[in-house]
């Protein structure tokens, strides 16, 4: 398990190192969209390439950035039932969603897109608008950004089976963030002090 938990945090540390420099496309994105934005106020002309520079750094930014957002718990979730569940129950939901879910969705994507981002890259595809760009650099997002996904999903599943296992803490907790039992307690700790003071609790 020991292991398994260096891998699970060499992967934490690369999708944390690329969700730390991803942020400078969405910059590069919009000062692109600016400068376009002036040229073809300013001087009458634009290019589509301005266009689909910023398409393909958007994109780029979002997917690769996907595993990112999984370490640290950022993807929209509704926890109407899971949030009530014991914590051992949303472990397992957790475990059985990223083995049986997650992994085998992104070998789809990979299956489909790895062959055809080749393609590309070997015909040399080019845009359908004028002035458009070459397309395989786009394209090869996804592979990338799903590649990632799916390893942090690894990563993930690692984590809570080392906590079912007592290996490691629970992986739910955000940096900084208590849990229920430390929240319980440290109100204990303000009742005793209250009581201690002769003051009325403050909860």
């Amino acid at each position: 398990m020991q292991g398994l938990l260096k891998l699970s945090r060499a992967i934490d540390w690369l999708n944390a190192q690329v969700g730390r420099w991803v942020i400078w496309l969405i910059l590069a994105s919009t000062a692109i969209s600016a400068i376009n934005a002036v040229v073809r106020k300013a001087f009458n002309t634009s290019s589509n390439a301005y266009l689909e520079v910023q398409w393909y750094l958007f994109a780029w930014s979002f997917l690769v950035a996907a595993g990112f957002t999984l370490l640290n718990r950022e993807h929209v979730r509704i926890d109407v039932l899971n949030s009530r569940l014991p914590k051992k129950a949303q472990i397992w939901i957790d475990i059985v969603g990223f083995a049986l879910f997650l992994t085998p969705l992104c070998l789809l994507v990979l299956y489909y897109t790895i062959p055809m981002t080749r393609q590309m890259y070997a015909t040399g595809e080019m845009s359908g608008n004028p002035g458009g760009l070459i397309r395989w650099p786009v394209w090869l997002a996804l592979p990338v950004g799903f590649t990632l996904l799916m390893i942090q999903g690894w990563s993930e599943l690692i984590k809570r089976i080392a906590f079912l296992t007592g290996d490691a803490p629970d992986p739910n907790l955000k940096a900084g963030e208590k849990s229920a039992e430390e929240e319980l307690a440290e109100i204990l700790r303000e009742r005793e002090a209250a009581k201690a003071a002769g003051a009325t609790p403050a909860r």
